[in-house]
């Protein structure tokens, strides 16, 4: 059976999240620095397996103090994980272009299952011949299910941060040399 490895193009993809803030507003932030792939079964990517690390020292909120605080043990403590994976153990789809993408989660010393609604851009060839595909990847978790548990109230009462993280990436994949198992 044929596989084909598609690897995460890092130039032309992006991570973010969104949280709320005192309730009122919400923070978005990002991650700069990534790798993933997906595997699939000649170019179908119904079933691929895909795999994902976020380098956590990467985290960007536009605020460096804050990003300090999130890499610290208040929150992330990237010294002890420095990275947050996922690992599909589905990808199923359910319209058109569209997938749900199931698999585990891992933050910190936590691993959770988790699903991703993914809606799936197309393919296309770039200037220098490469076979590409994009898609669109979104989703929510609670952080405090991740250990994420970090928790302050205002002196007037109100809370800092929600609990639950808004996850969205935009995925450029390059197809890579095609296999054959043995």
């Amino acid at each position: 059976m044929a596989t084909t490895t598609w690897a995460i193009d890092p130039t032309h993809s992006e991570v973010q999240f969104k949280i709320k803030h005192l309730v009122i507003s919400t923070v978005t932030g990002s991650f700069k620095k990534f790798e993933g792939q997906a595997v699939t079964e000649n170019d179908s990517f119904e079933n691929a397996q895909v795999t994902f690390a976020l380098d956590v020292n990467s985290i960007d909120t536009n605020q460096e103090q804050r990003d300090e605080h999130l890499r610290n043990n208040d929150f992330f403590d990237a010294a002890t994980y420095p990275q947050i994976t996922f690992t599909s153990t589905s990808l199923t789809k359910t319209g058109d272009d569209e997938y749900k993408l199931a698999g585990n989660m891992t933050i910190k010393d936590v691993t959770k299952p988790v699903t991703l609604d993914v809606e799936f851009g197309g393919v296309a060839t770039d200037f220098y011949g490469n076979e590409k595909a994009g898609f669109e990847i979104s989703g929510k978790i609670n952080r405090k299910e991740f250990g994420l548990t970090f928790h302050a109230v205002t002196e007037a009462g109100s809370i800092v941060l929600g609990d639950d993280v808004k996850l969205s990436a935009s995925v450029q994949l390059i197809k890579q040399k095609e296999e054959v198992a043995a």
